[in-house]
């Protein structure tokens, strides 16, 4: 992208010297394509107004560019195929789902769903591999199973699957094969028992391996023995070979390594299944528009992470975000108490193409039973569940995580512990961001000691953001975002942004638009105050607040209401007094007329 920066330059200085308005147009618009290819114009667009410089005499301006319209054009190409791709994937597994659950819950069958896609991905990464292992000897996987050294192929593929891929799967038990057997001469075929033992064999296979704990029990919520797929063996095995079917039509396309269309598939698919979820959406799922805040927060100024922590990961959706903000990220931590999502987020990792070596999640209570405590990492996102209940053990004032504070977080709302646990984990070089409910922000007692702490004697908050209120799923409340640093830049002052005004309204969520969180972004990197949206608060007045760090405190958004012309009030009352009167007169007139009495 330097060579559009670079042009962009040569157009502002063209356009300064032009007085022609339709060739400064050209130029206005070719700029906008080559700092915005992604959002601005086309190809089409770029060529029309690309040729118009040839024709206004402006030769130098257009040799300079021609080298570049070719891979331009490209470029667009490739965007929009892969574009075009992504959403027609999207909404093909999309309308497998909706068509196919029934009058199943969309939560319940969200995991059968993700689970079968799962399992396609891991079969389809494992036929090619096998396949490119067994190119030098000209046989296919498949061949394998008719081939005379059958058993001793089959043990040297397994070991190097077991430590690139971090499983194996048999050529009998891949996804096509179960999908044929199932739908053989266009009849489904009973599969259920065999596919069960495809499932538990794909864990087995990793025992002792250096997966066996990213892989195991990755499948234990695919009950199909269960009755919501159906009342008879029959009907249940009908619907899976139909699932099955239906996905093993569509192309992954796994060869392509320069996009994560179906990554982007799977995440929109969970998505999907978070806002039909109502409250439990919570649980698992964070918005993408929050999650690209919380991900571009931790990583203003860097190109490289040493790691990323969530301690309350549910789907993995935040960390794989932070993932996109950056060009390598070292490892991936999180944890999760529920057994489901904690499954649906190792499955996330492996599906967006993640090691199993580079990823360590965790199925446990983060704040009771830490899984990571020895360890500090240089980025920490997390939107933990607002104001849930923890014990506040009497015992945890012994924890290092919260001993220095002297008090601990209510145990009605376990906000502060899941933010001193955090900071605990930060490295010194890290930066944390996490989205609390606003009560954090002013609620006193246990609270407002602690918060007095980080602030006072700490000194480790950076910023406080106030997001809109109605953008998470299952809950209406106003949100925050916390962002603090064990080593700030800004020591003598904390940014106040309120965001809260700055959004769109789709059906009855509300959500950050592009613009909004570009605007949340530039305050953050600025650290400038601007009338209405953000604030500088020096340490001394957010002490002489007593700690309370409410935004309308800091950013004053009151809008002053238009002055009343009092004359203008009285004449139009005295206007609306004759009116009445008139009307008054003609209604006694018509009830003269109809012998009744009036209403007045």
């Amino acid at each position: 992208m330097h060579i559009y920066r670079v042009l962009a330059t040569n157009c502002s200085q063209l356009k300064m010297q032009s007085a022609d308005g339709k060739l400064y147009k050209a130029i206005t618009l070719i700029k906008k394509i080559i700092t915005r290819p992604a959002k601005s114009g086309s190809a089409d667009d770029f060529t029309t107004h690309f040729f118009l410089l040839k024709k206004r005499g402006k030769p130098r301006f257009f040799e300079a560019i021609s080298g570049v319209h070719f891979t331009l054009i490209i470029f667009y190409s490739r965007n929009r195929m892969a574009d075009d791709k992504k959403q027609q994937l999207e909404q093909k597994l999309w309308n497998i789902a909706d068509t196919l659950r029934g009058k199943m819950d969309a939560d319940d069958f969200r995991d059968y769903i993700l689970g079968f896609i799962f399992y396609k991905y891991l079969s389809e990464k494992m036929h090619t591999y096998a396949n490119a292992i067994l190119k030098p000897d000209k046989i296919t996987y498949e061949q394998v199973e008719k081939h005379k050294d059958k058993k001793a192929l089959l043990a040297a593929i397994k070991d190097e699957a077991l430590d690139k891929l971090g499983y194996f799967l048999l050529p009998s038990e891949l996804f096509s094969e179960l999908a044929r057997r199932g739908n053989a001469d266009g009849k489904s075929k009973f599969i259920l028992d065999d596919l069960t033992k495809v499932l538990t064999h794909i864990e087995q296979s990793t025992m002792g391996s250096e997966s066996e704990e990213d892989f195991g029990n990755l499948f234990e919520d695919l009950d199909l023995t269960s009755s919501k797929l159906g009342k008879t063996e029959t009907a249940k095995n009908e619907l899976i070979v139909k699932v099955l079917s239906h996905l093993n039509e569509i192309d992954f396309d796994l060869q392509n390594t320069t996009s994560d269309v179906l990554g982007d598939a799977y995440e929109y698919l969970i998505g999907k299944f978070a806002s039909g979820a109502g409250k439990k959406a919570g649980e698992f799922y964070t918005p993408q528009q929050v999650s690209s805040v919380l991900a571009r927060l931790v990583t203003v100024g860097k190109t490289k992470l040493k790691s990323v922590y969530d301690p309350t990961c549910g789907s993995g959706s935040l960390l794989l975000r932070v993932a996109k903000e950056v060009k390598e990220v070292g490892g991936f931590f999180g944890q999760e108490s529920n057994p489901t999502t904690y499954n649906l987020c190792r499955m996330n990792m492996i599906m967006h193409d993640v090691h199993y070596k580079k990823f360590d999640i965790k199925n446990e209570d983060t704040l009771e039973r830490p899984q990571h405590i020895d360890q500090r990492f240089e980025a920490i996102v997390a939107n933990p569940p607002f104001s849930a209940e923890w014990s506040a053990s009497p015992l945890f004032m012994s924890d290092d995580r919260y001993a220095p504070y002297g008090r601990l977080a209510p145990k009605g709302t376990a906000d502060f512990a899941f933010v001193q646990h955090m900071i605990h984990q930060l490295a010194d070089n890290g930066t944390m961001a996490c989205v609390l409910p606003h009560g954090v922000l002013f609620r006193g007692g246990a609270e407002g000691h602690i918060r007095e702490y980080l602030i006072k004697d700490k000194n480790q908050l950076d910023a406080v953001i106030g997001l809109p209120a109605n953008i998470f799923y299952g809950t209406s409340i106003p949100t925050c975002i916390l962002v603090l640093k064990k080593k700030r830049e800004h020591s003598s002052n904390v940014l106040f942004i309120d965001a809260s005004q700055h959004f769109e309204k789709v059906k009855t969520q509300n959500v950050l638009r592009p613009d909004d969180i570009n605007k949340i972004i530039t305050a953050y990197k600025a650290r400038a105050a601007e009338d209405k949206y953000s604030y500088i608060a020096p340490l001394t007045e957010i002490a002489e607040n007593d700690y309370n760090l409410n935004i309308p405190r800091y950013v004053d958004t009151f809008e002053e209401e238009e002055a009343v012309n009092l004359k203008t009030v009285s004449k139009e009352l005295k206007k609306i007094e004759v009116e009445i009167k008139s009307t008054d007169a003609t209604i006694e007139k018509f009830c003269k007329e109809l012998g009744i009495d009036t209403p007045f």
